[in-house]
């Protein structure tokens, strides 16, 4: 029978609901969260993000913010912005918008955000954090891909888990988090020999590579559940498509998430999660 699918729309509503309700119950005359999206540039895809941000923020009760600036912004006006906000003690939570124009230095920007406000959880001592297995923030992709495996009841504890993709943003966070679940985690990258001989190993499949239709039927287990991160736009079609070819993978899963509607929407909640979180650590939040 095909795979069931796992409904990350539904998921990220409910977390969103529930946020909604912890910002509607806190005491009079408290002001609420709040978060800033700089956006450097108008890229396109870039500027949808931002506002599918934005939006999802303000229904859920919080103050939400985007910093607009041009292309032509200069490294040391960037960094500037950034510290400025970082030194507001009405924002608490920073996200620079990625990826920025060439020209600009993105790890220089994202080590200017104080570490108590990096919601996107890039800051290297929030890595080092995650990476010492006591994490603080940690990027909303993968949080998004564990909060789905939490909510659906599949646990990866003793499973093997093999994530596709090592970037920085959801690959290796992601091995991480896994780890820390007690799952035995492989990763595999583009150097990997023999992809589907790994993957057809995985309880737990995870693609994350922005490559359209590279796992197939023939990379998975029977009964695996397999998680698509991947998000591209086809040019003919100008549909949103993940890195999982459906009609050969849905005939040998036991569960997928589809794109669109899998793990993007659950991005957006859990980047309001760490907001809230943000929040709630800063002197008299609680």
């Amino acid at each position: 029978m095909p795979a069931r699918l796992i409904d990350g729309s539904a998921h990220a509503r409910a977390i969103r609901e529930e946020i909604r309700l912890a910002v509607s119950r806190l005491p009079a005359g408290r002001r609420p969260p709040s978060i800033t999206v700089i956006q450097v540039g108008d890229d396109p895809a870039s500027t949808v993000y931002v506002r599918n941000k934005h939006r999802a923020a303000e229904a859920t009760g919080f103050r939400s913010a985007i910093l607009q600036l041009p292309a032509s912004t200069s490294q040391v006006d960037l960094l500037e912005r950034i510290r400025a906000l970082g030194r507001d003690p009405d924002v608490d939570g920073i996200l620079v918008q990625m990826p920025l124009p060439d020209g600009l230095d993105a790890n220089e920007a994202l080590e200017a955000i104080p570490p108590s406000k990096d919601v996107d959880g890039l800051h290297p001592y929030n890595a080092g954090r995650l990476a010492q297995g006591n994490p603080t923030f940690v990027p909303a992709t993968p949080l998004g891909v564990l909060e789905l495996l939490r909510r659906e009841r599949i646990d990866p504890t003793g499973r093997h888990a093999v994530v596709v993709g090592r970037s920085r943003l959801v690959g290796r966070p992601l091995a991480l988090l896994l780890l820390q679940n007690h799952a035995t985690v492989t990763i595999c990258h583009s150097q990997t020999v023999d992809l589907p001989a790994i993957t057809r190993t995985a309880d737990i499949l995870v693609a994350a590579t922005g490559r359209p239709g590279l796992i197939t039927g023939d990379h998975v287990k029977p009964g695996a559940v397999v998680m698509d991160v991947g998000i591209t736009r086809d040019p003919v079609t100008n549909r949103l498509v993940g890195d999982l070819e459906r009609p050969t993978v849905d005939p040998v899963a036991s569960a997928v998430t589809p794109v669109p509607g899998g793990v993007g929407p659950m991005t957006v909640a859990m980047l309001l999660v760490n907001t809230l979180r943000a929040y709630r650590q800063r002197p008299g939040q609680a």
